[in-house]
């Protein structure tokens, strides 16, 4: 229980910090906590995970533990992948419509949505909407990381309260 609620806290260090921010402050200290709380949760999670079977089911739920984490794994960058995209679309339409920006420059930049904040503008475009559309962009990704982050921090608090209700600490192989 304690390993997911301190990865949730360490996911929810990572939507602090916004466009521009320092490494040392802004995602080390993140960083930092959740690896802890993921150091804290992987190793008892395992053993969670033998401890519940005999020893004759011991290469089983081996096998089934990792292939559980791997395509979670899997489904979580599909699914973030998702979220991050939606919200950037969001915030990047909601951006654009509050620029004054010339003609065809906002479609040239909505032609590019799938590169995120790799959006390149084009080398035509005037100065002067040139740095507010860049701000945009980096904002866009910005709140689609900072949604991906707090869902993060959701689900890990879930995975906390999870074990917490369904985990009764018992070793099966005792019990047999």
């Amino acid at each position: 229980m304690i390993g997911p609620a301190i990865a949730a806290c360490g996911f929810a260090l990572f939507s602090l910090p916004s466009i521009g921010a320092v490494y040392w402050s802004g995602f080390f200290p993140a960083i930092c906590v959740l690896g802890l709380g993921m150091s804290i949760t992987v190793a008892p999670l395992t053993t969670t995970a033998m401890n519940a079977v005999g020893a004759e089911l011991a290469g089983t739920a081996s096998g089934v533990n990792n292939a559980v984490a791997r395509a979670a794994g899997l489904l979580a960058i599909a699914a973030f992948g998702i979220v991050l995209t939606a919200a950037f679309d969001a915030r990047l339409d909601e951006a654009l419509a509050q620029l004054s920006l010339p003609p065809g420059l906002a479609s040239a930049v909505l032609e590019q949505r799938a590169k995120l904040a790799g959006i390149v503008i084009p080398a035509d475009a005037p100065a002067a909407a040139a740095a507010p559309l860049q701000r945009a962009i980096g904002d866009a990704f910005v709140a689609g990381f900072r949604w991906v982050m707090w869902l993060s921090a959701g689900l890990a608090l879930l995975g906390a309260l999870c074990a917490w209700l369904l985990i009764d600490g018992r070793d099966q192989r005792a019990a047999d």
